[in-house]
């Protein structure tokens, strides 16, 4: 395995990584099985046979979970993902990571900086009021 240097992480992320997250509709009639109302994740998705670039963020991380992905769309192949979606873990690891090693892409910047303000927001406890909930999930709608 490879040593990481921090220029190779984020020409990774830039292509193939993702800030994301999951923010509940508050005014959706529709009866959502998911518990979780605000959920920010960061990740990583790549083919089976490079699923030892995953295990050595996950090392040079430190944190975070290196899953099985099964493709069933014709033209895929299974893939393994990266995934660090413990708040605190976002807070405290990556989000200072990418702070102090900018992305190069403009797409990703803005998706990281919604990112940040979703994760900021989350700390400060708007999703778990209406209006602000409201909120976070038009922010959200600006995201990729």
């Amino acid at each position: 395995m490879f040593k990481f240097k921090p220029e190779y992480i984020v020409g990774l992320i830039d292509g193939e990584g993702s800030f994301t997250a999951y923010i509940r509709n508050p005014d959706s009639k529709k009866i959502v099985k998911r518990r979780v109302i605000a959920e920010p994740k960061f990740y990583v998705k790549l083919i089976e046979k490079d699923k030892k670039i995953l295990y050595g963020l996950q090392k040079y991380f430190g944190c975070g979970k290196v899953y099985f992905q099964k493709d069933t769309r014709p033209n895929h192949q299974n893939c393994y993902r990266y995934e660090v979606m413990r708040r605190e873990e976002l807070e405290k690891i990556i989000i200072p990571f990418f702070k102090k090693y900018s992305l190069k892409f403009p797409s990703k910047q803005k998706d990281f900086k919604i990112f940040c303000e979703i994760v900021e927001r989350i700390q400060k406890g708007d999703h778990l009021n209406y209006a602000k909930l409201r909120n976070l999930y038009k922010i959200k709608q600006n995201m990729h």
